[in-house]
């Protein structure tokens, strides 16, 4: 409550520091206007007037478009405060705030087309980003701040309403040095990406799927150095639902996580799962801050889904006030009809290699829940070491093979240090 309180009262003063913005222009610091620099767009060039309150959408997408004609280049956009509905990027191009820049979304929906989105794994009209990019290649968004538009659940939910940051089908996208605010939508989605960096970025948001950033169906991810307080994942990994996806055969892969301090006020700080059916595999998380209002970690899928969860590490991890470290739940809430894998012979998700090591873990109230797998598709391959700290309650494991647990040094749990069912590996005795 305490965390939900302070996101509002921020989100109140930024609407208040907004319009005191707006009542009194542009900033100085902006007025004059810099000397063009080859291969350089200044959006104030263009028109745009950065008074929050005058729409500057159509000057800005004239910079960038003016940009992609010559092949690339940098769109700068000087201090001020940047009223704007949905731009596009184009390939080889630089998007740089200022750093007292603040680009803040329109309330009007129709500023935001309706265009082809993949929402909650399915693929759909949906109202486009705020920043929007398609099938180009070296794209760099920086500095400065996004504030998302006002949003009417009523009326922004069916269909979907504009995510912050999106790329589809991009290659080569860096994020970096940039803060965002938003509520109850994805601030950060990369679609079908290779190569894609998010770095140094603040990311704040309230509410239900007030996500920071869902990696969906990518590849070589790295998101590093960010701090991300959210009203429901933090990071998200999902690779779509159902034959659709697993037809298409994107995985979201060799994604790495590291240096970062990661909470969620609702759900987990890093969820796995729900959109899984074209799998995840080959995902490293280290040397980061975790705190979960229901996870800290969280595996998760259901029947008739399909799909894989591989090779799922996480090393030298601080983990506090979660109700769990690391919990895993392949029946989660029964079938559902759009997952519907019909055309393979495991309707249920397999899990392989997953390994915790090297974790301080405060306030933990389940060390290991996992015991929602199926007796048909037991988890192949869990280790847990060198692991200290504090713990209402040790592992509660169900059908796993290749379990290795070591090094458990945690006190003040309750009950077993295992409690468990068709489990087979080493270590599952009490420490002595």
């Amino acid at each position: 409550m305490k965390k939900t309180f302070h996101v509002l009262v921020l989100l109140a003063v930024c609407a208040l520091f907004i319009s005191c913005a707006a009542q009194r222009g542009p900033v100085s610091s902006a007025a004059k206007k810099p000397a063009a620099r080859p291969g350089t767009f200044d959006v104030r060039a263009f028109g745009a007037k950065g008074d929050g309150k005058t729409k500057d959408t159509a000057a800005f997408q004239k910079a960038l478009d003016a940009c992609k004609a010559v092949g690339g280049g940098t769109v700068s956009v000087p201090n001020g405060y940047y009223l704007i509905g949905s731009i596009v990027i184009g390939a080889n191009t630089t998007l740089r705030l200022g750093g007292n820049t603040s680009l803040i979304g329109s309330p009007d929906i129709g500023d935001y087309p309706l265009v082809r989105i993949r929402w909650e794994g399915e693929f759909a009209q949906g109202h486009r980003a705020m920043i929007s990019s398609e099938k180009t290649a070296n794209v760099i968004v920086t500095g400065g701040s996004i504030f998302g538009p006002p949003i009417n659940v009523s009326r922004w939910r069916n269909p979907r309403g504009p995510a912050l940051v999106e790329f589809s089908e991009c290659t080569n996208v860096t994020l970096e040095n940039l803060s965002t605010q938003y509520q109850q939508l994805w601030s950060i989605h990369p679609l079908l990406c290779t190569k894609f960096t998010a770095r140094n970025l603040t990311i704040r948001s309230i509410r239900p799927n007030g996500d920071g950033i869902d990696v969906d169906s990518c590849s070589n991810v790295l998101i590093e150095g960010c701090n991300i307080d959210t009203g429901d994942d933090a990071i998200s990994l999902k690779s779509g639902r159902g034959e659709s996806a697993i037809a298409l055969g994107r995985p979201t892969q060799d994604v790495v996580i590291r240096n970062c301090t990661l909470a969620s006020s609702l759900f987990a700080a890093i969820g796995v799962g729900t959109e899984l059916s074209g799998g995840i595999r080959n995902v490293l998380v280290e040397n980061c801050n975790i705190s979960g209002h229901q996870n800290a970690f969280f595996l998760k899928s259901r029947g008739g889904r399909g799909g894989f969860i591989e090779n799922f590490t996480g090393n030298y991890l601080t983990v506090n006030d979660s109700p769990t470290m690391l919990a895993i739940n392949i029946l989660n809430k029964g079938v559902q009809a759009e997952d519907a894998v019909t055309n393979t012979d495991e309707k249920w998700t397999r899990v392989s290699n997953v390994r915790f090591s090297n974790v301080l873990v405060e306030n933990v109230s389940d060390l290991v829940l996992a015991q929602n797998i199926p007796a048909a598709m037991p988890l192949d391959g869990l280790s847990i070491s060198n692991i200290m700290g504090t713990c209402g309650r040790a592992l509660r494991l169900a059908n796993m093979t290749n379990v290795e647990i070591a090094a458990i040094k945690v006190t003040g749990y309750r009950g077993a240090f295992v409690t468990q069912t068709n489990v087979q590996g080493s270590g599952l005795e009490a420490p002595k």
